[in-house]
């Protein structure tokens, strides 16, 4: 008699604050439709894992999980590292490797492969609470084009503090790039992740009827899923004849070599989309109007169909 040689998908979710026995609110409609699909949900405490404590985290995984994907809030980069050594003590680990997370998770870690996708970007190291000196601020703007740019650090941005700690219209403004970026190193407090980040700006506008911004889900380098961005009040992702050639775009993330990523891309001025940040898919969040069906499907089929989520429903594209 023939041996079948399914096998059941994992999904480690972040589990509720107020409940350690349920995935928390913002994951359990993935949590359920997983369920459905034949997966497996465990759970692993967020709160744990950030304060160092990664036994207690996974107190709640069965010995022997074997290979499990992550999907929650954000994890740093050395306790994603800790999360998988906790793990692989009780017999599991995780799909995504620290190494290949890092390099989706962080921008020093892809911003090479995707160099010409991207606007031009430039780095410093530094610890929570330390804002660079303005002589080093001053050297790191100047790998950069004149004219403005954007503070982050290697994972986020603060746009919604837009004047006061992410936009600097003029970099050889050294006054005002240095008051930007202190204020960013202050509001991200302890979590800065990283160092501080300049990318050059550049003006992004929104196809018609359509998200300014979309995001796509590769899995194995394929892409399965084209959504607006998570931010965006628009669901609708630009029609075929407007939306981005992904050609250039899985090349780079090809090249990156990591099982799950993202990729977010906006329609510059001139007409060319350009990749405006990339993510490891675990911890990256969807669109309030797409169905989690969908995302459940790209962990637990081999291969699926590219597909486009519109408003009134799943589109091939």
């Amino acid at each position: 008699m023939p041996t079948s040689t399914a096998t059941t998908t994992t999904v480690l979710y972040c589990s509720d604050p107020l409940n350690e026995r349920r995935a928390d609110a913002h994951f359990a409609a993935e949590a359920r439709q997983l369920r459905a699909a034949g997966g497996a949900v465990l759970l692993v405490d967020h709160d744990a894992l950030l304060a160092g404590d990664p036994e207690r985290a996974v107190a709640r995984v069965p010995d022997g999980a074997g290979a499990v994907w992550y999907r929650g809030w954000m994890v740093p980069a050395h306790r994603y590292a800790e999360l998988d050594a906790a793990l692989r003590r009780r017999g599991g680990e995780l799909a995504v490797t620290p190494d290949a997370y890092r390099r989706a998770h962080e921008l020093p870690g892809w911003y090479g492969t995707f160099d010409g996708l991207t606007p031009v970007s430039r780095w410093l190291p530094t610890v929570p609470g330390r804002t660079p000196d303005p002589g080093r601020l001053t050297a790191l703007a100047a790998g950069l084009p004149p004219g403005a740019a954007v503070v982050k650090d290697y994972v986020k941005s603060r746009k919604h503090e837009w004047d006061e700690a992410c936009y600097v219209p003029d970099l050889a403004d050294r006054a005002a790039l240095h008051r930007v970026v202190a204020r960013f190193v202050e509001l991200q407090d302890d979590f800065l992740a990283g160092g501080v980040v300049l990318r050059a700006f550049e003006t992004f506008v929104a196809p018609e009827a359509a998200a300014a911004e979309v995001r796509v889900w590769w899995r194995d380098a394929v892409p399965r899923l084209v959504t607006a961005h998570p931010d965006s009040p628009v669901a609708e992702v630009p029609a075929p004849d407007l939306a981005p050639d992904l050609a250039p775009v899985r090349a780079a993330v090809e090249a990156l070599g990591c099982p799950f990523v993202t990729t977010d891309l906006a329609l510059r001025a001139d007409g060319v989309w350009r990749v405006v940040e990339v993510g490891d898919g675990q911890v990256s969040d969807l669109h309030r109007g797409v169905d989690p069906a969908l995302f459940v499907s790209l962990l637990t089929a081999d291969r699926a169909p590219l597909c486009t989520p519109s408003a009134s429903g799943t589109t091939p594209a």
